[in-house]
């Protein structure tokens, strides 16, 4: 697909969003903790100043991987042609089995969210729903097994 992370120009701009809030406002909120720890007296058995100094470690690899994250991220624009299932694309589905429906917008792994309906492109049923149109079927291989999905509808 691409050299990079595929992410969509909305999922570039929220890990940007959430890269500055951690920089600015969450490293002077660790700072001041351990500031006010240290305040406390003695650091070998000061319990506030350790934790604060871990959370402190935790929020520095958070902000190397997202930065890692934006370096190698590629946006990827939604396909021109909307009526066809490809990145970027919002499709709404009927298990046929269940008969329940359900509507996905396909990203990049790193923007996906289940709660959200954002699935990543690399899943097992946005691969199976990749080039399909309105009213087609599509069978996806899942842990439970082989499922049949109609496509209800494809657009943004």
């Amino acid at each position: 697909m691409t050299d990079g992370y595929a992410i969509t120009q909305e999922g570039l701009d929220a890990l940007r969003a959430e890269l500055q809030q951690l920089e600015t406002v969450a490293r002077r909120e660790i700072a001041e903790r351990i500031r006010t720890a240290r305040e406390w007296g003695d650091l070998k058995e000061n319990a506030e100043y350790h934790a604060a100094k871990e959370d402190q470690a935790h929020l520095e690899t958070r902000i190397l991987k997202l930065t890692e994250r934006e370096r190698n991220a590629v946006v990827v624009e939604a396909a021109s042609d909307a009526s066809v299932v490809a990145f970027g694309s919002t499709v709404e589905v009927r298990d046929e089995r269940s008969g329940k429906t359900a509507t996905y917008t396909l990203v990049g792994a790193a923007e996906a969210s289940a709660r959200d309906g954002r699935l990543s492109i690399e899943s097992p049923v946005a691969r199976a729903l990749i080039g399909a149109s309105d009213g087609e079927d599509v069978r996806v291989h899942t842990p439970t097994g082989v499922r049949t999905l109609h496509v209800v509808r494809v657009g943004a």
